[in-house]
């Protein structure tokens, strides 16, 4: 079946095939992602690795090979075809996860996983096809579909991967239970998905600017903020890789502004408005929402009268599922609607909600009863989810489609920033406020633990994430609409026209 819209044409036969490849992805990302970290100490135990705190470079190296290659591989796929990106990426990604399960030893754990970082560009470069091969009407709504499998994925995730861990072969199997869906995921891609219709001429690759200067500039900076915590945010090591981020950032955009071909079109990417305003606005989110999660998980854990005094087990489950049925629920209707209502709007009533929810968190959080705390959360889950899709629509609609992988690629940069100083924003605040606990149970007298206080929260959940949030919704304002009353604006590279979405 073709319908037709903004004067091209579009299969919807084909899309309908295309969806079912991009709404599952997000299960094979959330599941080998989410499963890692309940089996964190046992991969510290077994590979002997001391001190504990280095175990977390798991998580990192993924981290910061992943935030250059999103760049990378979104331009990669503007220049030579997102498809065949994709499926490069996802190679990657595939690769990484066979291996992983057979490391060695924690430094090839860490080769692995670098690895399977390279593969970090797939849902970038799945949001850019979706846009460019579905008709604008249906846009939002697959939108909408893959963050509701965020979601799925996040309840899967956590209590199957800690089962792995704990009763079928040990960490190892979360990743030899995973690699079969990724081979299966890779297999599905090749066979329906097309490649994308815009593609650009393929000109010379801005090595310099992109494999050398973002990752001076990249590298140096999340490895500060990750570090920061536990070495001091005055430490001489964290002030000179600040120093040599600041001065890889400064060469990047020297460098870009006079480059043929750059890795990071700056017109693209921080265009006044609304690009500029999404990237900034999705930076602002994953900081606000990472922040919170990091509190939150203390809060549940932390013994009476300074917490809940729930296991990590427990804490996972009264966090994920709420927020995943939240996700569930929202993501598609708001997609739904949005063409109708505006992004704008939804964008707006997510973030004060949100908003609202943690200024309450601010005041009583250490003062409700564990059911009070979970509606919270789940309040606080609706206004993020209205706010993410909100603002990745915006995006989409905000620029040539031609552009679309640097795009994605791009704000997924933003995203990790944010999504890295969260957690060493909270570090930082928690153990500034603290009071030394004598944990029960005979444990020696000399043995104290540090326990975060109300004031720790104050300032976590009112003048961090609350007030995050809240600027959000000042600058949802400033945006301007993409959609509304049923119509489409689009960005060309001739300039903007409106679709009318049935």
């Amino acid at each position: 079946m073709q319908v037709v819209e903004n004067g091209e044409t579009y299969d919807l036969t084909y899309a309908k095939k295309a969806v079912i490849v991009v709404v599952l992805l997000p299960l094979l990302v959330m599941y080998t992602e989410a499963m890692l970290t309940p089996a964190l100490p046992t991969i510290q135990k077994e590979f002997a690795i001391n001190p504990p705190n280095d175990v977390s470079w798991i998580l990192t190296i993924y981290l910061l090979v992943g935030t250059v290659s999103v760049a990378l591989f979104g331009k990669l796929g503007d220049m030579y075809g997102k498809k065949k990106m994709f499926l490069v990426a996802l190679g990657f990604y595939t690769l990484g996860v066979i291996l992983n399960g057979f490391a060695p030893s924690f430094q090839w754990l860490l080769v692995t996983r670098a690895i399977q970082g390279f593969g970090m560009a797939i849902m970038p470069l799945a949001f850019a096809l979706v846009r460019e091969e579905f008709p604008p009407s249906m846009v939002p709504q697959v939108q909408g579909m893959i963050s509701a499998m965020f979601a799925v994925g996040m309840v899967i995730a956590l209590p199957l991967g800690a089962w792995v861990t704990q009763n079928w072969g040990g960490w190892r199997w979360t990743y030899h239970s995973a690699a079969p869906f990724a081979v299966l995921m890779f297999f599905l891609a090749w066979r329906i998905l097309r490649e994308s219709r815009y593609i650009n001429p393929p000109g010379k690759v801005d090595w310099v600017g992109g494999a050398v200067l973002l990752t001076v500039f990249v590298v140096p900076m999340l490895v500060a903020v990750t570090r920061a915590p536990n070495i001091g945010w005055t430490a001489k090591e964290t002030l000179v890789l600040f120093a040599v981020g600041v001065i890889g950032a400064i060469l990047l955009v020297l460098w870009e502004m006079r480059a043929e071909n750059p890795l990071l079109p700056l017109g693209i990417i921080s265009s006044r408005n609304p690009p500029a305003i999404a990237n900034l606005g999705i930076m602002l989110a994953a900081f606000g929402l990472s922040m919170m999660s990091q509190a939150n998980t203390y809060l549940l854990q932390m013994p009476e009268p300074y917490g809940f005094g729930k296991t990590i087990l427990q804490s996972g489950l009264l966090m994920t599922p709420p927020m995943a049925l939240v996700m569930l629920i929202v993501a598609p209707l708001a997609g739904k609607f949005m063409p109708k209502i505006g992004a704008k709007p939804i964008a707006i009533a997510g973030a004060l909600i949100g908003s609202g929810a943690l200024a309450v968190m601010s005041l009583y959080a250490t003062k409700m009863s564990l059911w009070q705390f979970v509606t919270t959360l789940v309040f606080v889950g609706v206004g993020i989810n209205l706010m993410n899709i909100s603002l990745i629509n915006v995006l989409t609609f905000s620029v040539p489609k031609r552009m679309m992988g640097i795009a994605t690629g791009s704000n997924t940069l933003f995203r990790n920033f944010g999504s890295t100083w969260g957690p060493a924003i909270a570090g930082t605040v928690m153990s500034t406020y603290y009071v030394l606990f004598h944990p029960p149970g005979g444990a020696p007298a000399f043995v104290q633990i540090k326990i975060p206080t109300e004031k720790a929260y104050e300032v976590l959940f009112g003048g961090g994430a609350s007030m995050v949030y809240l600027l959000l919704a000042l600058l949802a304002f400033a945006i301007v609409e993409v959609m509304k009353r049923g119509k489409i604006r689009e960005v060309k590279e001739g300039g903007e026209e409106e679709v009318i979405v049935e």
